[in-house]
């Protein structure tokens, strides 16, 4: 049976590019408005946000393709900056204060990617990968379900109706029209079939507008965007209060935008850069914080909208972006018209995408611990944030890989004709496995000669060192000798005592780098 692909891994073109960053630019609208209102700001400060972040972060950032915008995940954070903000200076310093923490955490961000600490997105595991879509897909899910609501309350009877049929309707249009042709984005031809169906029916039914006055606003035209620097007091009080903020918001920020580049590197089998991402993302935030926009990250769902539509290149988010400030500009009045049942539709589609299906085909044969860390990562993501999410899937699986590389330590011991001792060691000798280390030896019952042969293992970090340091004072106590073998250059330097410790073979001895100096021995090209 033929598969729904709902990826298609082409090259991409200028046609398709156009469409596509279109089609994302559509929905990017209610999205930047709603996370505004969580942010207790103004519509036109998410819009502005998502405009700013979308075309610096498509001109000059690591990921063609990827779309940035205002976040849920940044506008949850913004929350207490916010109202703490106007707290402290009146009416509208809440607002300034967050146009300044957004300038210290694009600065964050940029010296995140010139110190190239994009290349640690590498060490996130493939359970924690797997977490992140699903518990993503279900955030993006649940917030679509907030849209089913009026004045707080579920719809009900004709008017859930309607909504879930036009819902049912855009999601049928974006599965079977592919099968027709792909010269047009199915998201685009759905928004606009609904949108006509609505408009030229009469069919009573939420649409942006509605929308936007149900949260307080008034509509999303606006002008251009105006230079300001943020009117607060330039103090170190002031830098003790927005500094933790900005620090959050450019972690949750890289975070969700190097998770979200690896996985549209994974759709589209390409490679982008973490760290030119990182700078990209940095510099987004300080021009908003400049030009009165509230800053965000990668967009998960838009990305793969973006993707799904066939937008492979930066004239993807460039076009989002430009249309998206045509639409505050000249076009509100047509977009306001747009019914949220067709959004939310597509926004239904993306989770399809996202969520990781194969988690339940696989649950059941990986380890039990990975298991476990996809359901951490997951729930986390749901219940708290990206961030917090994928900080603990990552500690989770570096202490269970500690743990199972630890018990891999092994020694062999035998007693040569001449009364000699000898330990052969087996596995890593770490901080994890020290102990077990130490406990295979018998100092007190041990002849008086003893050899330690390290051919098969090696001394991964400085914990390591200073177990064979004790371990061999210890024989030195019981006034017995010992004998070190096929230990690395930079470990003999470490040893107490090298000089009459240590054997070097020239022909056998290692010379791989114990971590304790330093990463730079570690160095990673990046692109």
């Amino acid at each position: 049976m033929k598969r729904f692909k709902l990826i298609d891994r082409k090259a991409g073109s200028v046609k398709d590019d156009v469409l596509s960053g279109l089609t994302v630019a559509l929905a990017l609208v209610p999205e930047a408005v709603a996370f505004a209102f969580i942010a207790g700001i103004s519509p036109i400060v998410g819009l502005y946000g998502a405009f700013m972040m979308g075309l610096i972060t498509s001109i000059i950032g690591g990921r063609p393709g990827m779309i940035s915008g205002a976040t849920g995940a940044t506008a949850i954070v913004m929350v207490s900056l916010v109202k703490i903000g106007t707290e402290m200076g009146g009416e509208g310093a809440g607002l300034q204060y967050l146009f300044a923490t957004l300038l210290l955490a694009g600065l964050f961000q940029i010296l995140a990617g010139v110190f190239r600490f994009g290349k640690f997105v590498r060490l996130i595991p493939h359970p924690v990968m797997m977490g992140f879509v699903n518990g993503l897909a279900i955030v993006i899910f649940t917030a679509q379900l907030g849209m089913f609501k009026v004045d707080g309350m579920w719809m009900q009877g004709s008017q859930l109706y309607t909504m879930l049929g036009l819902v049912a309707l855009t999601m049928a249009i974006l599965f079977l029209f592919p099968k027709v042709t792909k010269k047009v984005p199915s998201a685009l031809v759905a928004i606009a079939s609904v949108s006509f169906l609505v408009i030229f029916t009469g069919i009573d039914t939420a649409t942006v507008l509605s929308f936007v006055q149900a949260n307080g606003g008034s509509g999303i035209q606006a002008g251009l965007p105006v230079f300001n620097v943020p009117v607060i007091p330039f103090n170190l009080e002031t830098l003790y209060f927005i500094a933790p903020y900005a620090a959050i918001i450019a972690a949750i920020g890289l975070i969700e935008s190097l998770m979200t580049l690896n996985l549209i590197d994974g759709l589209t089998n390409t490679h982008g850069n973490a760290n030119k991402e990182s700078i990209a993302q940095g510099t987004a935030n300080i021009v908003n914080g400049f030009m009165g926009g509230m800053g965000g990250c990668a967009m998960i769902g838009q990305s793969i909208i973006n993707i799904q539509s066939g937008g492979r290149g930066r004239l993807s988010g460039i076009v989002a972006a430009l249309s998206l400030l045509i639409f505050i500009l000249f076009g509100a009045a047509y977009i306001e018209m747009i019914p949220i049942a067709a959004l939310v539709g597509i926004m239904f589609m993306v989770v399809i995408g996202t969520f990781a299906w194969s988690t339940f085909s696989v649950i059941d044969k990986i380890p039990l611990a990975d298991a476990l860390v996809i359901l951490l990562v997951t729930v986390l993501t749901v219940m708290f944030d990206l961030a917090i999410a994928v900080i603990a899937g990552v500690i989770v699986s570096a202490l269970v890989f500690a743990w199972e590389n630890a018990l891999r330590i092994r020694v062999r011991q035998h007693i040569d004709e001449k009364g000699v001792k000898h330990y052969e060691i087996f596995g890593p000798l770490f901080f994890g496995s020290v102990q077990l280390f130490t406990s295979k030896f018998d100092v007190e019952n041990d002849p008086d000669q003893i050899v330690i042969d390290f051919k098969e293992s090696r001394v991964a970090d400085h914990s390591g060192i200073e177990a064979i340091n004790q371990l061999a004072k210890k024989y030195e106590q019981a006034g017995k000798k010992i004998c070190l073998f096929h230990l690395s250059s930079d470990c003999r330097k470490l040893i107490d005592k090298a000089d009459k410790l240590i054997r070097v073979d020239i022909a056998e001895d290692p010379e791989y780098t114990v971590v304790v100096q330093g990463f730079e021995d570690y160095s990673v090209t990046e692109e």
